[in-house]
């Protein structure tokens, strides 16, 4: 398994991790994760190509998905 598939596994098992926590304690390690994962799939797509870079934003979208409409929301005003 290549080292960028490897570390989107540890991210997930991660954002998973922070799912559990109170949604009060979820908002940084949520952000961090988030922030991460922009380099991750750039990573991804350079290794493996652009489909499994786009399944992986895909994957990404599908877990933040309430956070993301929060912040396309509050960007909208």
């Amino acid at each position: 398994m290549s080292t960028p598939l490897l570390l989107a596994c540890l991210w997930v098992i991660a954002a998973s991790a922070v799912a559990l926590l109170p949604m009060r304690v979820q908002v940084l390690p949520g952000a961090l994760l988030l922030l991460a994962a922009g380099p991750l799939l750039w990573q991804i797509g350079g290794a493996h190509g652009g489909l499994a870079a786009l399944a992986g934003g895909l994957a990404v979208a599908s877990m933040f998905r309430r956070p993301l409409r929060a912040l396309v929301r509050r960007a909208e005003g």
